[in-house]
């Protein structure tokens, strides 16, 4: 099995050396995703919620085009400038699952790229069938 990127229009284009997503046989790893809306350009973090819904929307986008659908996110990594964010993160991130919730952990740090306030990396599964 050979690894392939994932590279859409749909999601941002990486700001560093890294792709979208890589499918590696039933696996799918999303690299951390910020509040950057892929047809504007523009970084959208008005407030945490706007941030946060971008971050998801950008994570469902990269999910659909790899034929899945994002109740087979196992695991996520949720990164927070400022952890006084967590309940309000939370509960827009919860929105977005209708099933069990993945694995997660949830992290302040002092900075992310492009000064944002969130940023969310993901792995999913693909159902053997």
């Amino acid at each position: 099995m050979s690894k392939k990127a994932i590279q859409i229009e749909d999601a941002p284009s990486p700001v560093g050396s890294y792709s979208q997503a890589i499918l590696q046989g039933n696996l799918l790893f999303i690299s951390g995703q910020i509040p950057l809306n892929p047809k504007t350009g523009q970084i959208e973090q008005a407030n945490i919620q706007v941030a946060t819904n971008r971050v998801m929307l950008n994570i469902k986008a990269l999910i659909e085009s790899a034929g899945m659908q994002m109740n087979q996110i196992v695991k996520c990594s949720i990164f927070l400038k400022d952890l006084g964010d967590f309940s309000t993160v939370n509960e827009i991130y919860s929105s977005y699952f209708n099933d069990v919730y993945p694995a997660r952990e949830t992290v302040e740090v002092s900075k992310l790229p492009l000064d944002v306030p969130i940023e969310i990396s993901c792995i999913a599964v693909k159902d053997d069938k």
